[in-house]
């Protein structure tokens, strides 16, 4: 789940536009608020195309996009190894 506060304040930080931005990602400024707001899911490329967009580090684009999913399988102990 994105974390929509932390990206939205990376993106007023970043002094770009949401149409520009949109148009960057091949989005429409809704299609985009859609996937900010967690209506519908970004996809790697437009993570990547945002990520390079707003100039972020790998931390934090990771916890933007993918604090929820890194905290589930932790916490659960889960991991991706079989067996």
């Amino acid at each position: 789940m994105v974390d929509t506060i932390l990206l939205q304040r990376e993106v007023k930080k970043s002094g770009l536009k949401y149409k520009y931005i949109a148009r960057q990602m091949n989005l429409s400024p809704y299609g985009l608020q859609n996937k900010i707001c967690s209506r519908t899911e970004f996809k790697a490329s437009e993570i990547d195309c945002l990520s390079k967009l707003l100039s972020l580090s790998t931390k934090k684009r990771d916890a933007i996009f993918f604090s929820g999913v890194l905290t589930d399988s932790h916490e659960t102990g889960q991991s991706d190894k079989a067996g």
